[in-house]
């Protein structure tokens, strides 16, 4: 699947080597709410035949992180996760598209919730969801700014 690397649709994903293995596609970033989606790569699954649990949660990371900061800022903070906890419901299988959905729960002074939902389409057309997600952030100076 493509990514968004010749027209990136927000700074933090310009570098997102990460991101970029997974083989993610920015569909929407705005400041607390982005979608984005990926192709279940057989690579990506555990020794049970399903998605291992890392790569989701390494999904719905790119999500948060995107998310998190305004691609409008002006680069000298960035807002990085603090806390992460998920919640497994269905399995995942390869050849599958996910879909994951961050959102802008609350944000009080540099500290902020998010809700992050994991889906996958489903052989009918449908969708259900893979995994549940409540992130906690924190806005920081950027550590690419310091002098050593």
């Amino acid at each position: 699947m493509p990514t968004s690397r010749t027209t990136p649709v927000h700074p933090a994903f310009v570098d997102d080597r990460a991101a970029e293995w997974l083989g993610v596609e920015v569909l929407r970033a705005e400041f607390g709410d982005v979608l984005i989606r990926m192709q279940l790569r057989e690579e990506m699954l555990n020794g049970y035949g399903v998605a291992q649990g890392g790569m989701v949660t390494a999904f719905a990371d790119v999500a948060f992180a995107l998310a998190c900061n305004d691609p409008n800022g002006d680069g000298s903070t960035v807002t990085v996760a603090s806390g992460l906890d998920i919640n497994f419901v269905n399995p995942g299988f390869a050849g599958r598209t996910l879909t994951a959905r961050a959102t802008l729960v609350s944000q009080t002074g540099r500290s902020g919730l998010f809700d992050i939902r994991v889906a996958q389409g489903t052989p009918d057309g449908g969708e259900e969801t893979l995994a549940e997600l409540r992130g906690r952030s924190r806005t920081i100076p950027n550590p690419s700014h310091r002098t050593p």
